[in-house]
């Protein structure tokens, strides 16, 4: 009896060591059928072609100077022709400081129309300037056709300065704002408008306004 039960157990103690085998013949066979096919599997490589691209070299200057022609409402002596000058110093890409100045002659009241008596002792020379503080709020692009684009801001200002007119000089607020068109890296158009606030007393004591409206053409260095 106890013969048989050996038996038993050695056959079934040999089957499963031939099992065990096979499997891990298997195993091994598949792992290699795995590699050899990874193995074949063609990684593409693009052959992608580098191209130079040339950079526009951009000034950095921070400094602004031009010229400009327009209009100024005089109060009570009428609209007249201005020319003046400005200088500006950019602080940041936002924020610049601007000075100005600005030379015209006043026309005639109309009492002075009327009556031919002149309301001015002196000369009716009329000079303007001041410094601000200008701040772009609108930086963006401005287009001329479909295939033109030029950089462009909108910008306000305010300051202070004086006015130089019958004779003597008035301390004068600025409050203002225009839009500028960058042409290049260094060349730019202007349109501007300014008010001029000060205490006259020519025609009775009051409050001036002067309010001016210019286009110039400025340049960076």
């Amino acid at each position: 009896m106890e013969i048989r039960i050996q038996r038993i157990f050695l056959k079934y103690s040999l089957i499963g060591l031939l099992s065990l085998s096979s499997f891990q013949i298997l195993a091994v066979e598949q792992e290699e059928e795995v590699e050899s096919g990874i193995s074949n599997i063609k990684v593409f490589d693009p052959q992608v072609e580098r191209r130079e691209v040339d950079k526009d070299a951009i000034d950095t200057e921070n400094w602004e100077i031009g010229l400009y022609y327009g209009v100024i409402s005089i109060e009570d002596f009428g609209a007249n022709d201005i020319v003046g000058g400005t200088i500006s110093y950019h602080v940041t890409e936002d924020l610049f400081f601007s000075a100005n100045y600005g030379e015209t002659e006043a026309d005639l009241t109309s009492a002075e129309i009327l009556t031919g008596i002149s309301v001015l002792s002196g000369d009716r020379e009329y000079k303007h300037y001041d410094l601000s503080l200008g701040f772009n709020i609108l930086p963006g692009e401005g287009f001329l056709g479909k295939d033109i684009a030029f950089t462009s801001n909108f910008y306000l200002l305010a300051g202070l300065g004086s006015t130089n007119f019958a004779g003597d000089n008035h301390s004068t607020a600025v409050v203002g704002g225009g839009y500028q068109v960058l042409f290049n890296d260094w060349f730019s158009l202007n349109l501007a408008v300014r008010d001029y606030i000060y205490k006259i007393e020519i025609v009775g004591s009051k409050t001036a306004s002067d309010l001016e409206i210019s286009t110039g053409f400025t340049i960076f260095f």
